[in-house]
């Protein structure tokens, strides 16, 4: 059985080197959740703007998450469709000219209907799900959300009906005639890498005696 093809779509097809585009469903997936970022484009007085937010993917909904006042945010939702994009930068391909040099990447756009998120209790589930798409397991170990800070965040949820992949990596492609030149030419790899953590000092963290979460000591060991 063929996996579920995203496209190519009227608003994401890949033109440019279209070689690179994948239209797979499990691969856009995994690209969505394994970004840290999403960048939200709008419209705002006529004027184009992008928002670089938080999201989570529950099945084939975005999740994306702000104030209650931004803007941006506001304008997606009028409009009724959401346009969202995602990068993961993953090293450099250096070829032996400036020209076919470049990075590795894996990007991913999605265009869909929009709808805000207006129960509570959904929402609480929604935000919850932000935590644990940052740091899994968190969402547990915090205190939960009450009805105020529901109340001021903004929750979209945008059914991902149509979206591409683009994705660089291997070995650079030089022209015929660069290949010989004694230019070293190659990829070097590149990660996201957590630091040692830094604790707070204030209120019950001023004992000290507080030990690392079980969410944080994953993240370390795994990474």
């Amino acid at each position: 059985m063929s996996n579920k093809t995203l496209g190519p779509g009227e608003h994401t097809r890949v033109t440019r080197l279209p070689k690179k585009a994948n239209y797979d469903e499990k691969i856009i997936h995994t690209i969505l959740d394994e970004a840290r970022m999403c960048h939200v484009a709008g419209i705002v007085g006529e004027k184009a703007m992008a928002l670089p937010t938080l999201h989570a993917r529950k099945g084939s909904t975005l999740y994306l998450h702000g104030s209650q006042s931004n803007a941006i945010m506001k304008s997606v939702l009028v409009s009724g469709e959401a346009f969202v994009t995602v990068t993961h930068y993953d090293g450099l391909r250096l070829a032996r000219s400036g020209f076919e040099s470049s990075i590795a990447y894996r990007s991913v756009v999605i265009f869909g209907p929009v709808t805000e998120v207006t129960d509570l209790e959904e929402k609480r589930k929604c935000l919850d799900m932000f935590v644990d798409a940052i740091l899994p397991g968190r969402a547990d170990e915090v205190r939960p959300m009450n009805e105020r800070e529901l109340h001021l965040t903004f929750v979209l949820a945008v059914e991902i009906n149509e979206a591409s992949a683009k994705i660089s990596a291997g070995p650079t492609e030089d022209f015929e005639y660069d290949v010989d030149l004694p230019i070293w030419s190659g990829t070097i790899p590149s990660k996201l890498v957590f630091g040692e953590p830094v604790p707070n000092t204030d209120g019950a963290m001023a004992t000290g005696e507080i030990e690392l979460p079980p969410s944080v000591q994953r993240l370390l060991e795994n990474q």
